[in-house]
């Protein structure tokens, strides 16, 4: 019988259906978080008596990583990630907790704060096997479809 001490994350070569179309998904769902987190900051503005204008770019990075933190933490997924049915799992198959959450989107944060490793994440998105960026990699996690999980 499989415990959770046993499982591990599937195997791309004998359960592919796992890992396909994830780096498509994977954009999609960051082009619809984008939108979202946006759209979050546009409604905080006015809470900020707008002087949030000056400090946008902070303003959009710090709802950005508490919006990505606490969804992955509550559901293992962003919402982007829900709509392309797409979930984010630990070594051991399991779903995030918060402090997974918090250090997948604090690596994903510093990537982004250099483009040169996201560039670096983007690539071995595309050619790895289970699709892993580089966070994933140091973190041992994996982005899988949804469907095929259940």
């Amino acid at each position: 019988t499989m415990t959770a001490e046993t499982w591990t994350i599937p195997d791309p070569y004998h359960q592919p259906e796992f890992y396909a179309d994830i780096p498509v998904k994977r954009l999609l769902a960051w082009v619809v978080d984008c939108i979202v987190i946006l759209g979050v900051v546009l409604l905080a503005l006015p809470f900020t008596a707008f002087t949030g204008i000056f400090f946008f770019p902070f303003l959009f990075l710090v709802l950005g990583f508490l919006y990505r933190w606490m969804t992955l933490a509550s559901g293992s997924a962003t919402w982007g990630m829900r709509l392309m049915a797409v979930e984010m799992r630990d070594g051991y198959g399991r779903k995030f907790d918060g402090a997974t959450a918090f250090l997948h989107t604090l690596g994903y944060t510093v990537s982004l704060a250099f483009p040169f490793l996201q560039f670096v994440s983007i690539v071995m998105m595309l050619m790895g096997a289970k699709s892993q960026g580089l966070t994933d990699n140091v973190l041992g996690t994996v982005a899988i479809n949804r469907r095929a999980a259940y």
